[in-house]
């Protein structure tokens, strides 16, 4: 910008350089400035900004004219555009508008100067407004275009959107424990105790350039609501980035440790003045999420900061630049069985030892680590899908899993918080005040599907799966109102209910479950079918097998031939509801994940009801109630009638299973499972590795 000298015809005492303003600056954010005649006025100035003076507002009674006058460092602007050619002084009138801007901030405070001169005539001065300026650059920054890196004043940073075109900045839910002397999530806690605990948090970067200290009076002001503050925390390093390097990477004796990292902002400080470092600084805050989406938080948190310039003695500051940034926390995903498993779990007790021999040859020739809960901490509870359920937490910096405690406590309880929580595995719970909790609370009624795209919208991360009571049922088991209401907030895995409580245990994974597959959409919906089990057994009957016994070698007491069986006519009946039951759930299943009949595999399964309950239980170990582990298999071991000295049921089912590729494993849980209601799913869990795909590139 190049001072321009005006001819003029007015005393050598008024003549000024103009700096005119660019126009395209007549799109900044624009602040109000007040002048005052007589005093001279200290101004703190943001970079970016347009200050707007109403002149008639500042001018003496009587004024007619004013002209300008400012430092080099100063641009400005008269709207409406003087009629004079320049030439000053200019006529004022009620809609005289002063823009002033500078484009760089300043060296010292105060080292700008504008000064405005009113006139009643050419040389008659009435009163100057002097203006003391300092300019700074304020920017509060974050990750707003998720690729890992925290850019300068990103425009979107303010808001959020999803998508692959979308923006805004992730925060995880630190809820997994980087301590070593007692186990607590470390969102339980108030400081920093580990370096470690950065990592799991959201680094948010203060950016400043200006003199060596801001005018007497004004501060630098982070705030959030009280709504947002009970969702996060935040620290301020008291060190520069820079320095964040090697010897951070150091743990500190705990006083010490706490003064690098003071805490900013929580839940009982909604404001806290944060320094100001002179020239060019930045200083780094770490953000924590304290809790997931849920009914009443939809994930979106808001951070601001404030420049707050002094008015007068007893009253408080004002603000004159507020900069925002926006947050989302990072939702709970649940994984499918066709995703690579990591780590499969189990329980010890006394008369499982059948089932933990199958289980450990299946893990160890699929490759994968077995962990078993031992008897000491499960106490006797074997149900380890029930008790639990894993997924994980993303963002751009980290990732981590999370398990999911039921609300069913029994007294595996005391697993998923005393063993599985620590370092990098994070934990959360929903507990109900109210409501009773049911065995649609186990989670052996919490399922998801694989990815898949549905009349044209598409669920990269699949869809979660719960059982529910009947539709017009009046009274009927559901699964607890608390955890719904979390599995619906996450929005990334948008959930179906299906019809559940005609089952006695009353879970959806005693009818249905997946299994990978090299065609078509990637795998196979498994449903159990009476119908296809009647068709089995009265095709064997036929072919001459009718003694053919049910249950051979478990003993008389169990064994039934296929005569007897198919001569059941109440049996028969009972399994026409239980097939109605599913064929229920079929259609919903199918329209709620787009599928067709070839993407699903009827696996043939009787059931019967238990008396005075009118709900239904397998007759015989349920296969489709089976862990899936790559392209094995950990099927319950059914028991039927052989025929060629091999089992029926085994066979039709390796059929079914080896076309798409998968090796059948029968693990005998007869005695230790099924007899307890549950087979080899219910007594077993897999964590599994994250999916590829990225959740905030959803399209909503």
């Amino acid at each position: 910008m190049q001072k321009v000298q005006q001819e003029s015809k007015l005393p050598a005492h008024l003549m000024c350089f103009q700096q005119k303003v660019p126009l395209e600056n007549s799109c900044l954010y624009q602040r109000t400035l007040r002048l005052d005649c007589g005093r001279a006025a200290t101004v703190l100035y943001v970079v970016g900004q347009q200050l707007k003076v109403y002149l008639f507002r500042s001018a003496p009674p009587n004024a007619k004219l004013f002209t300008v006058k400012c430092s080099p460092t100063v641009q400005y602007r008269i709207e409406p555009t003087p009629k004079d050619g320049g030439q000053m002084p200019h006529v004022l009138s009620k809609k005289s508008v002063l823009l002033i801007t500078m484009t760089s901030p300043s060296k010292q405070a105060g080292d700008s100067k504008l000064s405005v001169r009113f006139y009643e005539g050419n040389s008659e001065k009435l009163g100057t407004a002097v203006v003391h300026l300092t300019a700074v650059e304020v920017s509060l920054d974050v990750d707003a275009d998720r690729d890992g890196v925290i850019e300068k004043n990103n425009p979107n940073k303010g808001s959020w959107k999803w998508g692959p075109n979308g923006h805004g900045a992730i925060l995880l839910v630190n809820c997994d424990s980087e301590s070593s002397l007692y186990k607590k999530m470390d969102s339980e806690k108030e400081e920093i105790t580990k370096v470690s605990d950065l990592k799991d948090m959201s680094r948010m970067v203060l950016r400043t350039r200006g003199p060596p200290q801001l005018p007497e009076g004004y501060k630098l002001v982070m705030h959030v609501s009280q709504t947002d503050a009970e969702n996060i925390r935040i620290f301020r390093s008291s060190r520069q980035s820079g320095s964040m390097s090697g010897n951070l990477l150091k743990n500190f004796i705990f006083k010490t440790f706490v003064k690098e990292f003071p805490l900013v902002l929580n839940k009982n400080a909604l404001t806290q003045e944060v320094p100001y470092v002179g020239g060019a600084a930045e200083t780094d805050f770490f953000v924590e999420g304290l809790q997931f989406p849920d009914k009443n938080f939809d994930g979106l948190v808001t951070v601001y900061l404030s420049l707050l310039q002094p008015i007068a003695q007893d009253f408080p500051e004002t603000p004159i630049f507020t900069d925002k940034v926006v947050f989302r926390v990072a939702p709970w995903i649940m994984t499918p069985n066709t995703l690579p498993p990591v780590e499969v779990f189990v329980c010890s007790v006394s008369d499982n030892y059948k089932f933990l021999k199958g289980m450990r040859q299946l893990v160890q020739e699929s490759g994968y680590k077995l962990t078993i809960c031992h008897e000491y901490m499960n106490r006797g509870d074997r149900w380890m899908q029930d008790e639990l359920e894993f997924g994980y937490i993303d963002s751009p910096h980290q990732r981590f899993p999370v398990v999911l405690d039921s609300p069913r406590d029994r007294e595996l309880r005391e697993f998923p918080y005393n063993v599985l929580l620590g370092p990098d595995f994070g934990y959360v719970t929903r507990v109900p005040l109210q409501e009773e909790v049911s065995s649609l609370d186990s989670f052996g009624n919490l399922e998801v599907s694989p990815p898949v795209t549905v009349n044209g919208k598409n669920y990269p991360l699949g869809r979660i799966i719960i059982g529910v009571a009947f539709p017009t049922t009046i009274q009927g088991r559901n699964m607890t109102k608390v955890v719904q209401d979390f599995l619906w907030a996450q929005k990334v895995q948008e959930p179906i209910a299906l019809y559940s409580d005609w089952l006695y245990v009353g879970h959806v994974d005693e009818f249905m479950t997946f299994v990978p597959a090299p065609d078509r959409k990637g795998f196979r919906l498994l449903l159990a079918s009476p119908d296809a089990a009647y068709n089995l057994f009265r095709g064997l009957q036929k072919d001459g097998h009718g003694q053919a016994k049910m249950f051979d070698g478990l003993g008389s007491r169990e064994e039934i031939s296929l005569d007897d069986l198919l001569s059941e006519t109440w049996l028969e009946n009972e399994n026409n509801y239980v097939q109605s039951c599913i064929d229920w759930n079929r259609d919903v299943l199918k329209r709620e994940l787009g599928l067709d009949d070839d993407d699903i595999i009827d696996l043939p399964i009787l059931f019967k009801l238990v008396e005075g309950e009118n709900r239904a239980v397998p007759l015989y170990p349920d296969m489709v109630n089976m862990i899936v582990l790559g392209k094995n298999l950990g099927i319950p071991k059914p028991f039927g009638p052989k025929v060629n000295g091999r089992c029926a049921l085994e066979a039709k089912m390796c059929s079914l299973m080896e076309g798409l590729g998968l090796r059948c494993t029968f693990i005998d849980d007869f005695a230790s499972y099924h007899k307890k209601l549950g087979e080899v799913h219910c007594g077993s869990n897999v964590r599994r590795e994250p999916f590829p795909f990225k959740w905030w590139n959803l399209e909503q």
